[in-house]
């Protein structure tokens, strides 16, 4: 036995050697595909259609949801509970539905008189590992009142088949006494989802379109998972998810879609608003580590994972991190408004555009 040993343990570890070259050629080879992939510029110019959007109200609305009367919107505190009641005002300011009225209750409660609600709440556990460490928090907490804010627009020619145009709302509040303002992340977000429900009210959709604030994507994703887990219509009468976070600084002009190497056949839609748009627009951060190597997967970075999980068609439209992501440096005087004007438009152009292409 002694004699054949030696042999045997040289071929076993020359197995596991060649094996473990072959994984590390993989990912290479992978890793350096995916960031070709993701370096390509979708075919666009310098913008060539109208600004059709209110850009100082865009920028008004970061301002504002970002401001310290909102204390860094962190789920169930007042910061938060503020942003809440601030989005709903703008949804009814715009002129959406509220969703018991979009379902028959025309605005009102009959027998109370009170004003139809946009809120669909929601209550969860969350367990923080970093709690552990950081001390700035209880490692276990109830949050017994997050809601998400959802209005909607009714389709002209299918209004039983619906789009979500989605961004969070929540930040992470105040930590160790510092504000966390969330500009770029995500009130640049709730900012362009506004600006398109204003341009949509008037210019009415093919398809109904729900716009949806989504409260605790912080915290795991929460608010997205009960949407889909109980949505206001029928799962199956959602045909996709346009969703917006982070989407207002990029000293390169450089933004992501995120979704098409799930979706080709939403390939179409994007080249045709990308060809309209000054935006240097790149697909990517939507492949697993096995297929995409090293680079990010942002599938389940923000709310589109719940659309995902739930197999509904999404798009996510978001800039690379920055030095100010999650700092309390995430401030509106460091947004870029050209480059924010310029992707809120190429976002309602694209979702005009999935409207208009989508077959029924």
């Amino acid at each position: 036995m002694k004699a054949t040993s030696g042999p045997w343990l040289n071929r076993r570890r020359k197995i596991v050697f060649s094996l473990l070259a072959l994984v590390l050629v993989y990912e290479t080879l992978a890793t350096a595909h995916e960031r070709r992939r993701l370096a390509a510029v979708f075919p666009g110019a310098p913008a060539t259609t109208t600004p059709l959007l209110d850009h100082a109200r865009l920028l008004a609305d970061v301002a504002t949801l970002s401001g310290p009367a909102f204390e860094g919107r962190r789920t169930g505190e007042p910061g938060g509970l503020k942003a809440r009641a601030w989005v709903e005002s703008r949804f009814r300011e715009i002129g959406l539905a509220p969703i018991d009225a979009a379902n028959g209750d025309n605005g009102a409660n009959a027998l109370t008189g009170a004003t139809a609600s946009y809120l669909e709440p929601f209550s969860f556990d969350h367990t923080s590992v970093k709690a552990l460490w950081r001390r700035d928090r209880p490692v276990r907490m109830h949050f017994a009142d997050a809601a998400n804010v959802v209005g909607e627009l009714a389709g002209t020619a299918d209004p039983a088949s619906y789009l979500v145009v989605s961004a969070h709302y929540d930040h992470l509040g105040i930590r160790n006494g510092r504000i966390y303002p969330g500009a770029d992340d995500n009130a640049s977000g709730v900012a362009t989802m506004l600006a398109l429900a204003a341009y949509f009210k008037t210019h009415p959709p093919r398809h109904s379109i729900l716009f949806v604030a989504f409260d605790a994507e912080e915290l795991g994703l929460r608010g997205a998972q009960a949407f889909v887990a109980r949505p206001p219509v029928t799962i199956s009468a959602i045909r996709l998810d346009v969703n917006f976070d982070m989407v207002s600084r990029s000293a390169t002009h450089d933004l992501v879609v995120t979704g098409l190497a799930d979706h080709p056949e939403l390939q179409s839609a994007v080249l045709q608003a990308a060809s309209r748009s000054g935006v240097h627009l790149h697909a990517g951060h939507d492949r697993s580590m096995l297929l995409g190597g090293r680079v990010e997967d942002w599938r389940h970075g923000s709310d589109q994972g719940a659309f995902l999980d739930a197999g509904i068609p999404y798009l996510y439209l978001g800039v690379e991190d920055h030095a100010d992501y999650h700092q309390p440096t995430d401030t509106a005087d460091k947004i870029d408004p050209g480059f924010f004007a310029d992707t809120a438009e190429l976002a309602r152009d694209l979702v005009a555009t999935l409207d208009a292409t989508l077959q029924n």
